[in-house]
């Protein structure tokens, strides 16, 4: 049984220019213990499904319709006050700006404390106690010392490593990772990827990363979906997605990888035009402006999404 189960899940913003659908219909899963890489182009819907599972859509956000079952409740029914249950507790985030994410004024043992105050009812001695533990386990040398610190007088790689530690320390069933790394070093990324991948498998936690990133994807994720424009362009294995991508986009974000391997090539293929205003978004399909193989089919409506095995399918109609 799948520990997330997302199904026909639209959402929507209220706008100037009136409503925006920023996510369509999509169908997603994620099992225990899985890593699940959720990728494609700025505005292609990934983050915004990620605040849709924990509600954090705001005032002009809203789910028009589907649902979210964690293991068998279904979110979209839940209230406010059920919600702030489950945030940090069953499902953590950790956000890609660590430093607009911690609160600058509270120092950073408190706040990995906190959600073992809010959640288990611990006492603040105790709960101090095991922020320092948290703190050992995402190995940040003199966990004791750093209790009393505040975010700026850390660097950037260790407030992403405080920010793990408060995802982790109501021993979640998902961790959603959005953009982890994007503002860190290439080293410190490495080292930040390899520590959640580690923490996860030790724990159990499933793990969806939101990534621009295909070479995080090919290193750390299991399985993979491809978004575009607010939908599922492609979902398969992290192997297969690699191996045998099916869907005209996916193989463009894959041919825009650098080989190394290869002859220097005089520039890297690009996918040309911009992604859709999903304000007013192409009839058919929402890639076929800038698809390469786009054919009168594409145009006709929005391409059913398509298993082709039973692990591996595609939203595509005009490319074999």
């Amino acid at each position: 049984m799948a520990l997330l189960e997302i199904d026909n899940l639209s959402v929507s913003f209220r706008t100037d220019a009136g409503r925006v659908h920023a996510v369509n219909n999509i169908n997603l899963h994620v099992d225990p213990g899985e890593t699940l890489a959720v990728v494609g182009e700025s505005g292609s819907g990934k983050s915004v499904t990620a605040l849709a599972i924990l509600d954090l859509l705001g005032e002009a956000g809203r789910i028009d319709n589907g649902s979210i079952q964690l293991e068998g409740d279904n979110l979209v029914q839940f209230s406010e006050a059920d919600m702030q249950r489950v945030r940090g507790d069953r499902i953590s985030m950790i956000f890609q700006e660590p430093m607009t994410s911690l609160n600058p004024v509270i120092p950073v043992g408190k706040q990995v404390a906190e959600p073992l105050v809010l959640h288990r009812g611990a006492s603040w001695p105790d709960a101090l106690a095991a922020a320092e533990d948290l703190l050992k386990q995402v190995a940040i040398p003199d966990p004791e010392g750093r209790l009393d610190e505040y975010p700026h007088q850390l660097s950037g790689g260790m407030r992403q490593r405080v920010m793990i530690a408060m995802a982790l320390a109501c021993s979640p069933k998902l961790i959603i990772a959005d953009e982890p790394t994007t503002a860190l070093d290439v080293t410190v990324q490495a080292q930040i990827l390899a520590l959640l991948k580690e923490l996860t498998v030790e724990t159990g936690a499933a793990l969806i990363l939101i990534t621009h990133d295909l070479g995080v994807v090919a290193r750390y994720a299991d399985r993979v979906a491809v978004m575009y424009g607010g939908r599922i362009m492609e979902t398969a294995p992290a192997r297969e997605i690699y191996g045998n991508p099916q869907h005209p986009y996916t193989r463009g974000l894959m041919s825009s990888i650098p080989d190394l391997s290869g002859p220097i090539a005089d520039r890297l293929p690009t996918i040309e035009g911009q992604p859709p205003d999903l304000a007013n978004p192409p009839p058919g399909c929402p890639f076929a402006p800038r698809c390469p193989h786009v054919s009168t089919a594409c145009n006709d409506g929005v391409p059913p999404f398509e298993w082709l095995t039973p692990t591996h399918g595609r939203a595509c109609v005009g490319h074999e």
